[in-house]
């Protein structure tokens, strides 16, 4: 799988892995890569089935497959120390890593995540898939914004909204490719497994998330040993696109602060 990294800003610069949602695209992160290039090594992809890593998925792909395949990238590569900010699926990739490869993540960021999916998420997937079917990806393009956005960020800027939505079209990863990511999505269940992620957390989440409920990442900071939440006002389910400024401060003090205090309890441990 291909894999974006930027060079280190200085010798032995922590590396950080960004993990898009659902559309699977690196390019979701272009808000805060400059931010981060300068204190981070940073690593961007693809995800399999999207993008630049085009591939037949199998009919059970599942979470775990996804982790790994990210896994197996890092490696190759020659990275075996990482950390992971993921947005939505991305988070929940993270988190299963943490699960799999705990040795492996200094820490995690989990935007708009969750522990299992929620009623009001798995009734909007529904409303999706069946847009899906009945008018194809045009009609799935040309909702998805309505999930991600506030409507009066979107009315503001609706020569975007045009360019965004024939770039999507454009590189649309297939319909069969799609649900079965999305399957992998709504199968994922982290309410089991939650205590046996050890690094540092910090998830952030929106209040008017329309997609998935700020409720989901109080849920998920609640079930896991070590994490921080942080509550943005505003920003809908693509947060860190519409509020840049706000999030990228967010992030790169809750990362900086996570990563110190894994380093301190390293030092801490026998």
């Amino acid at each position: 799988m291909n894999l974006s990294i930027s060079p280190p800003p200085f010798a032995g610069a922590p590396v950080v892995v960004l993990s898009a949602g659902l559309g699977g695209s690196g390019s979701y992160w272009l808000p805060q890569l400059a931010d981060l290039e300068q204190d981070y090594q940073v690593v961007c992809y693809d995800q399999r089935g999207t993008g630049n890593n085009p591939a037949e998925l199998p009919e059970d792909y599942s979470l775990a497959q996804m982790a790994d395949e990210l896994w197996q990238a890092l490696s190759t590569a020659g990275i075996g120390r990482f950390s992971v900010i993921g947005h939505a699926l991305g988070a929940l990739i993270g988190l299963q890593l943490a699960v799999d490869r705990p040795e492996a993540i200094d820490a995690l960021v989990c935007v708009n995540g969750w522990l299992t999916l929620h009623p009001h998420t798995r009734r909007c997937f529904q409303v999706r898939e069946r847009l899906l079917h009945a008018g194809g990806a045009q009609a799935w393009v040309e909702a998805q914004p309505l999930f991600l956005y506030p409507a009066d960020w979107m009315a503001a800027r609706q020569p975007r909204m045009e360019a965004e939505e024939a770039l999507a079209l454009a590189h649309f990863q297939g319909k069969a490719t799609l649900l079965r990511r999305l399957n992998a999505l709504k199968r994922a269940d982290f309410s089991r497994l939650a205590t046996e992620i050890r690094c540092p957390v910090l998830t952030i989440c929106s209040a008017d998330d329309l997609l998935v409920p700020a409720v989901c990442s109080s849920q998920l900071h609640a079930a896991l040993p070590d994490s921080t939440l942080t509550v943005m006002p505003r920003g809908g389910h693509a947060c860190n696109v519409t509020e840049p400024e706000v999030f990228n401060a967010l992030l790169q003090n809750g990362l900086a602060s996570l990563l110190h205090r894994h380093e301190r309890l390293s030092k801490e441990l026998p």
